[in-house]
């Protein structure tokens, strides 16, 4: 840990302010200075086989700009099977995933919220839901490429430096997906469609994924019209151990004291530096996406000099997702149902203060098991027109609206218990990501002697404290994104091919909202109805684990609630009080505002963006050198209103409101130092505005837990000042080798700021604790707060060599190889140890990633085999729980895809991902390593053909 002292000082809440001792709140610092995107300079085109590279390099030897760019080789054949998966081939970008897919991106260690994505050159914001371990479901600005079909698009651009005619708004990258247009192809008819069958190892399911696109363009060039519609299904398992957080003796968890403990192990899991995990289990995730893609696009030119164009796209992702889990929850319980009554006979730790076996009396066991039912519905039309005043002198407009909404309906949990088993037992020592774990009990049975349902009382009000019940959790909600858009350009040649002045102005006003419901108490269940069997409302899990390698005495099938069966006894999602008193096991009414537990979830906010800019191209000589770029400069004013609701009065709604404007200047070069090398250049200050949950105004009270979540509607936006240098040798006509090195100074950061506080220091009402507490009652709070920031720099190295000189048919294979190494410091606040920093890296950076593909292509028959590499990264700091990080482990990827071309018209295609069936690894504490999520989701193979009519 060190302190640092600027003149500036972070941003913090009234809470935030609590956590660090401080009284008054400190204002953020605001810089304005230049904002640099070159929209020419370096073009790293990846369409992986030999035709589409060679006229890539073409395309990045003329560019002006740092940019990457992937392109669909042909017809609605994008070179991977989902647009994340794609876009982790280019230097520095890396990908995160969700039931084994792409989901969302990083580049050079700026995750997805410093990410802009447009979508035909309109803003974009899709959002979906994942799983706990994957963000849950999406309210920042971080776009999820898993509602889209990549068949939809036929190329990405990254765009890695700023240029003063690119909108602000990202740190890391924008990245523009562009859909196929009439004009694209040739006049006449153009037609295809593609048919492939999926299957995954693990869930031994195979899925359709089809494609077709059709298009038309006068002999004159004069009117087009294009429509293409994509569809799959996919049905994946991923099954695994999981932690969900580890603590330490001394957590907020309360401390192992039941009698009947060995003192020496009793004391051992007691002990400060001994961490175990929260709550142990394993489990197994169905997943069932259906995805559905279509896009329209007209362009005709009712002049010479005019083109209008105009297109529709619409996604759907609909997907149904079950977890079920075989866990011991005592772990993590507080109060007279958790680790105080919890017996330790043997504990072992190593010398990290990682559990490495333990054995425990006084255990309670739960088979729990989740519902989801998901969709994202995504909308947009686009308009563009392009007019020619004369040969010097053109206009271009373009508007838009993008929607994306994000519904989540059915959220339901529902568990079988068994209490207070004793002989539990937990052993790391011969697998530290698949420990072997034995159940005293019979888990494939209901009681006595194995899992059921434990109730409360039908008419019972509340659960006594000694009673825990068997659970019915309901908690559907949903989010809502909206962005209208409209920019207006001006080009005029000051002198033709040597000076081109830029200006132009942007508005956009973006809304977002959010909902959640929940019931009063969903920690209560009561006897099942009269003529209902206990053992009619459970099923059973089975061939648990056959990918796994699991230790030995690990269950492979256990007794699990069945959701459809509780559902239609109970009749629980009929939002009514069917029984008792309100708050009572039969009161399955949801509440939103009113709701401590779901109230945080309930917020909004509306941002209006007005931009405008001044740009210079130009292409010169210097002495005997070309030297071409643009320099300009950009102006935006931002004005955000955030909406929710506090705790006071069961929920008051709250308001704030703030405007802030940056100047973002931008400067990019691009100098031949001879025919056949490159040196570019490119200079900025850029920002990216506040993720969207961290500007709730509300926040959430669970009195239960001792917890207070609070956003931070006056956050600051992220600013940075970048500089990078490239060089580049086109050694041959389809050779490439570059080097870039890139510095990033971000000026302002934002963290979760975590720790504790006596009640009566948040400035909340005291009418709102129970009768059990009081203003000394000591409570966890989680806020957002502006800080210091710190520096990034990195390095990518790009090499793409064809095999040209080798004899025979391996003249005809080739390799694209990039390596990118990136190192952060950057500064967080500590809550805990009198206002201390801890400098680490940035959230969501792994400093090294390489890509590595070799292909063949003889004209007919191509191949591709695709490794990725991206090293550990870390996902939280400081840790929760007394931990210092948290994070996930290195991963390797391999791919594999093969064509055939049987005629001009057929081409047969096969395709494998995640051919090493690589791990989801999630880990906290650096030191230990210990395991949150280990999950695997198996190999997909896909079979198909393609066929141009």
């Amino acid at each position: 840990m060190q302190t640092r002292h600027r003149l500036k000082q972070p941003r913090l809440s009234k809470l935030a302010a609590c956590l660090l001792g401080s009284t008054s709140l400190l204002a953020a610092a605001q810089s304005a200075a230049p904002t640099a995107q070159p929209q020419a300079m370096e073009t790293v085109v990846v369409t992986g086989l030999r035709a589409s590279l060679e006229s890539a390099l073409r395309a990045k030897r003329d560019d002006k700009g740092i940019v990457d760019v992937i392109k669909a080789e042909d017809i609605a054949k994008f070179p991977d099977t989902n647009l994340a998966e794609s876009l982790q081939r280019v230097p520095g970008v890396v990908i995160d995933r969700d039931a084994g897919e792409g989901r969302s991106i990083t580049v050079r260690g700026l995750g997805a919220d410093f990410t802009r994505v447009r979508i035909n050159g309109i803003e974009a914001l899709a959002t979906t839901g994942g799983t706990d371990s994957s963000g849950g479901a999406n309210r920042s600005r971080g776009f999820d490429f898993n509602v889209f079909a990549s068949e939809l698009f036929n190329s990405i651009t990254v765009r890695k430096s700023a240029s003063a005619d690119v909108d602000e708004g990202s740190l890391g990258a924008t990245v523009d997906l562009q859909a196929a247009r009439p004009f694209d192809f040739k006049p006449g008819f153009t037609a295809t469609g593609s048919a492939q069958g999926r299957y995954n190892d693990m869930s031994g399911k195979t899925t359709p994924r089809v494609a077709g696109l059709l298009s038309y363009t006068d002999e004159n060039r004069r009117f087009g019209l294009l429509m293409s519609v994509a569809y799959s299904e996919r049905k994946v398992l991923e099954e695994g151990f999981s932690t969900v957080r580890w603590a330490n003796g001394v957590s907020s968890q309360g401390l192992f004291a039941a009698a009947g403990s060995d003192a020496a192990a009793l004391a051992a899991s007691n002990n400060a530096a001994n961490f175990h995990p929260r709550l142990p289990r394993y489990g197994r995730l169905t997943h069932d996406q259906d995805r559905l893609g279509v896009t329209s696009a007209i362009q005709f030119r009712p002049g010479e000099n005019t083109l209008v164009s105009a297109d529709i796209m619409y996604a759907k992702l609909e997907a149904t997702r079950q977890e079920d889990f075989l866990q011991a929850i005592s772990f993590s319980r507080t109060g007279t149902n958790g680790k105080p009554q919890t017996s330790v006979l043997e504990a072992k730790y190593d010398a990290s203060g990682e559990l490495v076996r333990g054995v425990y009396n006084g255990v309670d066991i739960r088979s729990e098991s989740r519902f989801d039912r998901l969709f994202t519905e995504y909308v947009q039309p686009t308009l563009s027109v392009d007019h020619d005043f004369s040969d010097t002198l053109r206009l271009s407009v373009k508007m838009g609206q993008s929607k994306s909404r994000f519904r989540n309906p059915v959220q339901t949990t529902t568990t079988l218990d068994a209490n207070n088993v004793n002989g539990y037992t937990i052993d790391f020592s011969g697998n530290d990501r698949l420990p072997a774990i034995s159940y005293p009990i019979s888990v494939t049975s209901l009681t006595p002697g194995g899992l059921g349902f434990v109730t409360a009382a039908a008419g019972a009000a509340t659960v006594p404290g000694t009673l825990v019940s068997s659970e019915i959790r309901i908690r559907p909600l949903g989010a809502t994104t909206r962005s209208d858009n409209g920019q207006v350009d001006l080009s005029w040649d000051l002198l033709p091919s040597r000076y081109t002045a830029k200006a132009g102005i942007s508005y956009k006003r973006f809304s977002f909202d959010t909902f959640e419901f929940r019931r009063t108490n969903e920690t209560v269940m009561y006897a099942p109805p009269a003529g209902v069997s206990a053992s009619s409302l459970t099923t059973m899990l089975t061939g648990f684990g056959k990918e796994l390698g699991l230790p030995a005495g690990v269950p492979t099938a256990w007794l699990i609630p069945n959701l459809n069966a509780i559902s239609a006894a109970y009749d629980i999602y009929c939002n009514c009080l069917k029984s008792g008193p309100a708050g009572g096991p039969g009161d399955f009414r949801l509440t939103s505002i009113t709701n401590g537990s779901a109230r945080g979830n309930n917020f909004g906010a509306t941002e209006k963006d007005e931009g405008a800019y001044l740009m210079m191209e130009f292409n010169e000589k210097v002495s005997s050198f070309p030297v071409r770029g643009n320099v300009g400069v950009r102006y935006v004013r931002t004005a955000q209103t955030a909406s929710g609701y506090d705790s006071v009065g069961g929920g008051t709604p709250t308001q704030e409101s703030q405007n802030y404007s940056d100047v973002l200047p931008s400067l990019n070069l691009a100098v031949n130092l001879s025919r056949d090398v490159i040196l570019r250049a490119a200079a900025a200050k850029v920002m990216a505005r506040p993720r969207l949950n961290d500007l709730n105004p509300g926040m959430s009270l669970n009195t239960a837990n001792q917890t207070i979540t609070a956003g931070n509607p006056g956050l600051k936006p992220y600013r940075a000042k970048t500089l990078d240098i490239n060089g580049e040798w086109y050694f041959s006509r389809d050779g490439f080798l570059g080097l870039g090195l890139f510095y990033k100074d971000i000026d302002t950061y934002i963290q979760s700021l975590r720790g504790s506080a006596r009640y009566g220091d948040t400035g909340l009402p005291l009418a709102s604790l129970p009768n059990s507490q009081s203003a000394d009652t000591v409570y966890a709070i989680t806020t957002p707060i502006n800080t210091e920031g710190g520096s990034l720099q990195g390095l990518e190295l790009n090499w793409q060599q064809p095999f040209s000189f080798l004899p025979g048919i391996w003249r005809n294979t080739g390799m694209q190889f990039n390596y990118t190494y990136v190192k952060s410091d950057v500064t967080y606040r500590d809550s805990g140890a009198n206002n201390a920093t801890i400098v680490d890296d940035l959230i969501g950076l792994s400093p090294r990633s390489a890509n590595l593909s070799l292909y063949y292509d003889d004209g007919r028959f191509s191949a591709r085999v695709s490794t990725s590499y991206r090293s550990a990264f870390l996902t939280r700091v400081p840790g929760q729980n007394n931990n210092d990080v948290e994070g996930t482990n290195a991963a390797v990827n391999v791919d594999l895809s093969l064509n055939y071309k049987w005629d001009d018209r057929l081409t047969l295609t096969f395709e494998g991902t995640n051919l090493n069936n690589r791990a989801k690894d999630q880990f906290v504490s650096r030191a230990r390593n210990s395991p949150v999520v280990y999950n695997i989701t198996g190999r997909e193979f896909l079979l198909g053909a393609r066929y141009k009519f």
